[in-house]
């Protein structure tokens, strides 16, 4: 079901939204492949021991906010954001081996050796995530509707947490899978990274789910829109 909110005031909060939650997106997607060369451990209650990138961090907030996008906005424009994503990625991909390229200057504070240990697997890895981002998030967006459309709106944890898990588990398998073939990981890593990647994303988006429920609610309350409605922007604009 489709409103055609009335006013230009509502119109013009309904797209500032919009771009306020594209730029948690792109924001959280790009500082993901920015920081994800460094490793941490984590053992909640003594119970597991995860050993993950810190860009695993804020990117599970990218199907977060894909999965608020296709409740309110539809799906068109989640896979709007995911293409503008994917754009904002390339833009700083083909930056860092700019910057990595350059000559440092003789007082530079980072010398070439330090920014290319930093950056230095940017671009392969960054090949590798773009592919499995761009997969991950389609299915996501897919599977999302699926499920809103055969439960009629209802059960909105449902299509949260299964379309999150199941695009998580075929998004963590196929960066560290494209990694180990690009060499940026080693082969005998394989398994236990997809293994800790894949439960930390499921610990996440079950966690996040009173979140969605909260920025849903709030977001229908501020637009007008009764459960299950989703804004159509082009009627809108028209």
């Amino acid at each position: 079901m489709e409103l055609k909110p009335g006013g230009s005031g509502k119109i013009v909060l309904q797209e500032r939204l919009y771009l306020v939650l594209a730029a948690i997106f792109i924001a959280a997607l790009v500082a993901s492949n920015l920081i994800f060369q460094k490793f941490f451990t984590w053992s909640p209650f003594g119970l597991y021991t995860f050993e993950i990138s810190v860009g695993i961090l804020p990117y599970p907030i990218t199907f977060l906010v894909t999965d608020i996008i296709s409740e309110i906005y539809g799906r068109r424009r989640a896979n709007q954001v995911v293409v503008a994503g994917f754009f904002a990625s390339l833009f700083i991909l083909l930056v860092v081996l700019l910057a990595d390229a350059l000559p440092m200057a003789v007082w530079s504070p980072v010398t070439d050796e330090m920014f290319h240990k930093v950056f230095g697997l940017f671009g392969p890895a960054i090949f590798a995530s773009m592919v499995a981002y761009l997969a991950a998030q389609f299915i996501d967006i897919r599977i999302y509707h699926f499920w809103k459309k055969l439960t009629r709106g209802r059960h909105l944890w449902l299509r949260n947490n299964g379309s999150t898990i199941l695009s998580q588990l075929v998004d963590t398998m196929m960066v560290i899978l494209l990694m180990c073939i690009t060499g940026a990981i080693a082969w005998e890593r394989f398994w236990g990274l997809v293994e800790n990647g894949f439960l930390f994303k499921v610990l996440i988006a079950l966690a996040d789910t009173p979140l969605i429920y909260l920025v849903v609610f709030v977001l229908r309350r501020l637009l007008g829109l009764q459960p299950a409605e989703e804004l159509s922007m082009d009627q809108a604009l028209a």
